[in-house]
């Protein structure tokens, strides 16, 4: 009986230090599996793998043209990112304006 695929997750998927240098890559451009993997230091295999992890986490989408895979960013899913984020902006503005009255209380002495 197979396994069940697994799906990651959009924080699971740039946790990844190079996960992250791909999406940067395949930001303005689709590009063929070989072209990606010449811009990093490991085999095509391991590109191919990180690939699969942005793919499941539904981050990039693939195509097939002849008998190259093509890659393409999905920006959608790092929505979730986003809002997530979000949540500690506020947290950051109400620090950083504690620690302005804090400065300008001190100051003022």
């Amino acid at each position: 009986m197979a396994e069940p695929a697994v799906r990651h997750d959009v924080f699971q998927a740039i946790a990844d230090p190079t996960r992250r240098s791909m999406l940067k890559l395949l930001a303005d451009k689709e590009m063929p599996i070989a072209a990606i993997s010449q811009c990093f230091p490991m085999t095509r295999t391991a590109v191919n793998k990180h690939l699969h992890v942005l793919s499941d986490a539904g981050l990039v989408s693939r195509r097939k043209v002849g008998r190259e895979t093509r890659y393409r960013l999905r920006p959608e899913p790092l929505a979730e990112i986003k809002e997530w984020l979000a949540f500690f902006d506020q947290y950051w503005d109400d620090r950083l304006a504690a620690l302005q009255r804090f400065v300008e209380t001190d100051s003022d002495e």
